[in-house]
């Protein structure tokens, strides 16, 4: 009969091997999306598309806080956007009155694959449709 020790230990392991294979997908997703918009970069460059400094809006209201950033919105509500260097933001915030006064500092987050994931139904979009339709609005985006 096999001893309860070994069993936990096959399941530690296995589970380790699952994390970490799961760290290993999550890479890869990243990876793509980051060349994703390394591209979108370089095609919105080409077609003279100039970036703009970048405010983010305020959650449920009408406000935007001054950020650090200049780049492109990815979406009409301008919560997501690139920078010129392909970093790519969420830029929906909580009202902070620091924020009002002094701007924000807003840092990267890692690219999804598939943006909008989790939300409402009709809102999740793959990030490749997305820069595409953003590319094809050009200048006519806010």
């Amino acid at each position: 009969m096999e001893s309860e020790g070994s069993w936990r230990e096959r399941r530690r392991e296995a589970a380790a091997e699952q994390a970490a294979a799961l760290d290993r997908r999550r890479a890869a997703e990243t990876a793509e999306a980051r060349a994703l918009l390394a591209g979108f970069v370089e095609q919105v460059t080409a077609a003279g598309i100039a970036p703009q400094p970048l405010r983010a809006p305020v959650v449920g209201s009408g406000a935007s806080y001054r950020t650090n950033l200049v780049g492109w919105y990815l979406k009409r509500n301008r919560s997501l956007a690139v920078d010129a260097d392909g970093n790519f933001y969420v830029l929906g915030v909580r009202p902070s009155l620091k924020a009002r006064v002094s701007g924000l500092q807003v840092e990267p987050s890692d690219p999804p694959l598939t943006v909008g994931l989790g939300a409402r139904d009709g809102e999740s979009m793959p990030l490749k449709q997305l820069l595409a339709l953003r590319l094809e609005a050009g200048d006519d985006w806010p």
